[in-house]
């Protein structure tokens, strides 16, 4: 019986036996592969080695056979069957390494030689898929921050109860800020107060319009007797203060004065009186330091919207006695900066004892109601100044209004008429006036880099602005309202729209206004009561005045409520980060404004009765969480006044997520489903009235 075989024994042993003659043998042999192992596995690179080593297994030879005169032995000197199964084995097992080496070695050269068309798609499509994770992830960043997020919002403290984010005289004065520049607006360093603000002690809810248009509840605004007693502007005056209201009509002569006072700038334009501004051109005015709007206030029966703009006023703010009135209005000023609606804005600029130097600085706020002025628009202004009668005993006054009637000139406005206090100049229509100017005479024209259509609040510019625009046409040339809210088609191509986009607009805001109205109804109305069986009650036409639209895109919100008959009036907002077609909404004859819904709104707490978003929360997704949908749900219930209004429109998952905040935000809340988009849904809410204690 042959003994067990040795691997790697070294010397020979010499016996007689034919058993030990075979035992030798096998030996060698077993020796030769061995050696035939250890000479194929050197021919292979080194790399191979441990692949190979797994393969063969841990009992495989680990050191090569040695001959009987102790050299390495010839391999191919014996060859067996059993050794050429083994070597057999071991080339299929390398093959087959060396296949998955090969596939694997193709496999990276063809990935990295994709060429550069198929990576942009790749990246593209990599892109759109972080954009929707970005998107998927902001609404639940809202609920991972843990039950911290979802507590209830704090109340402010008392002194916020009027508070407007960014506009801080006093800290603007110590930082050496003065000539009208400590009104500006500051939201750089801004730090968000997320809290809800209470209403003053004995607040009410506004009276409906129209009777609110002319008595307001005095506990609701801040202002003292002595402020209105006292009060200088020429439509502050008008205005009466009682045991609980401030009341804007009367039996005396006084407050006749505005109806007189607009028949007169009707005349000096050429018209017979003030209702035929329409016929015009004239839709929508800008008043500047508006008083308490009751210019605007007496031009709405008119048909004319009129848009109140003034200071930051932390005590009897013409713009918080404005809005309470139901009229459109907004903190802005002429001091540093250019307003945030685009060129060629409004039909007319009005300013009557408005507190501007015009003749000041060059004459750049002139250039402002300039870049503001549709073409053939008008510039109405009020002021002792431009009285001619008190010339002989006033020289400053005289010096002052030379400068602003020969730079007007030179901004190509034709002077229609002055009358005592009252001068009113008219835009040229004709863009070859700046050319025909004598060389010198008056500010250049933008370039083309500086012509900025919708600047957000940029420095001013020394330069006439809106001469490029597509949008150059002269008033007298548009469609008189209420038609010019329905663009034609070489108006819309200029937006590169078509008739039909804003036809399928329109009709699908008029079936969301039906339903919105409906929505409101249930749970609000307790002096409209039902009997059981009966149906809700249909709201009443005045239940809204005051509408915010914080996207409003077309303006088609704004359109659909005028259409249905609703008393109100819409500030249409457009967000800087979404498309602009705030110039379009202009042009139909609408007021609005550009805003960064990162930043608070320019305007005074408790000042809208409903606040609308449709697809703001994706806008602001997109954006990568600049803010959460928690500081813009403190935004809003700053800006809505108790018992008020909250409509959010968009996806689906927003939507949910934003429904877990508003516990928080002590809102009303119900989620409606879209029947025909089950991708998106409706988030309606509605701000309780809480009441605080006198201390």
């Amino acid at each position: 019986m042959a003994r067990p075989l040795h691997r790697g024994s070294s010397g020979a042993r010499i016996s007689g036996g034919s058993n030990d003659f075979w035992d030798s043998q096998m030996k060698d042999k077993t020796d030769k592969e061995d050696l035939d192992r250890r000479v194929s596995s050197d021919q292979n690179n080194f790399a191979f080695r441990i692949p190979v080593r797994l393969l063969l297994g841990e009992n495989s030879p680990s050191k090569p056979g040695i001959g009987e005169n102790g050299f390495a032995s010839e391999p191919l000197l014996a060859v067996t069957p059993r050794s050429r199964h083994k070597l057999t084995m071991l080339l299929l097992k390398l093959s087959l390494v060396l296949i998955v080496i090969l596939a694997l070695t193709g496999s990276f050269w063809w990935t990295i030689s994709i060429s550069t068309t198929s990576r942009g798609h790749i990246y593209h499509g990599y892109r759109r898929l972080q954009q929707q994770l970005v998107s998927d992830l902001w609404h639940i960043g809202e609920l991972s921050l843990g039950s911290s997020r979802l507590k209830d919002t704090e109340f402010c403290p008392q002194e916020f109860e009027n508070h407007v984010p960014c506009f801080n005289v006093s800290e603007n004065l110590a930082l050496g800020l003065s000539d009208g520049n400590e009104y500006d607006r500051n939201c750089g360093q801004a730090m968000r107060q997320n809290c809800l603000v209470l209403p003053p002690v004995n607040y009410k809810i506004p009276l409906r319009w129209p009777t609110g248009r002319d008595v307001i509840w005095s506990t609701n605004v801040k202002i003292t007797a002595q402020e209105v007693l006292s009060s200088g502007s020429l439509t502050k005056r008008m205005m009466m203060l009682e045991e609980e209201q401030i009341s804007f009509r009367s039996a005396s002569l006084m407050f006749d004065g505005v109806e007189d006072y607009s028949h007169q700038i009707a005349e000096m334009i050429g018209l017979r009186n003030e209702s035929n501004f329409i016929q015009a051109g004239v839709r929508t005015i800008l008043d500047i330091g508006c008083g308490y709007g009751s210019f605007g206030a007496h031009l709405f029966s008119k048909q004319l919207l009129t848009m109140c703009i003034a200071n930051y006023e932390a005590s009897g703010s013409q713009v918080q006695l404005t809005l309470e009135r139901g009229l459109p209005a907004m903190i802005g000023s002429f001091t540093s900066k250019q307003l945030p609606y685009p060129s060629l804005s409004f039909d007319m600029l009005h300013c009557a004892r408005c507190g501007i130097d015009w003749e000041q600085r060059d004459g750049i706020f002139l250039i402002e109601v300039d870049r503001l002025l549709k073409p053939g628009g008008y510039f109405v202004w009020t002021s002792p100044i431009t009285n001619a009668q008190t010339f002989l005993r006033n020289k400053v006054n005289k010096k002052r209004w030379d400068i602003v009637r020969d730079f007007a000139e030179n901004l190509c406005w034709e002077m229609l008429s002055q009358q005592d206090e009252t001068v009113v100049w008219k835009k040229t229509s004709k863009r070859n006036c700046y050319s025909s100017r004598k060389s010198g005479s008056g500010p250049s024209l933008c370039s083309k880099g500086h012509d900025v259509e919708s600047p957000y609040y940029r420095p001013h510019q020394a330069c006439i602005g809106g001469t490029q625009s597509r949008r150059w046409i002269p008033i007298e040339q548009r469609t008189t309202w209420p038609s010019r809210a329905n663009l034609n088609k070489s108006e819309l191509a200029i937006y590169g729209l078509h008739p039909e986009e804003l036809a399928e607009d329109a009709e699908t805001w008029k079936m969301a206004v039906r339903n919105y109205w409906s929505l409101l109804s249930p749970l609000i109305f307790s002096d409209h009561p039902k009997r059981p069986g009966d149906e809700d009650p249909s709201p009443p036409y005045n239940m809204l005045r005051n509408v915010l639209d914080m996207n409003a895109r077309f303006g088609g919100l704004n359109s659909a409520l005028l259409e249905a008959g609703k008393s109100v009036w819409v500030m249409n907002v457009v967000p800087t980060n979404g498309p602009n077609y705030l110039p379009l909404i202009l042009d139909r004859g609408f007021v609005g404004v550009l805003h960064d819904w990162c930043e608070p709104f320019p305007t005074y707490p408790r000042t809208y009765d409903m606040v609308h978003a449709q697809g703001l929360l994706s806008v602001e997704a997109d954006q990568q969480r600049r803010c959460t949908i928690l500081d813009l749900f403190t935004e809003i219930d700053r800006l809505l006044r108790p018992e008020g209004w909250v409509i959010i429109h968009d996806k689906a998952s927003l939507i949910e997520s934003a429904r877990g905040l508003t516990t928080g935000m002590k809102w009303d809340a119900r989620v409606v489903e879209i029947e025909s988009n089950s991708d998106e849904k409706l988030l309606i809410c509605q701000k309780p009235f809480f009441k605080k204690q006198a201390n």
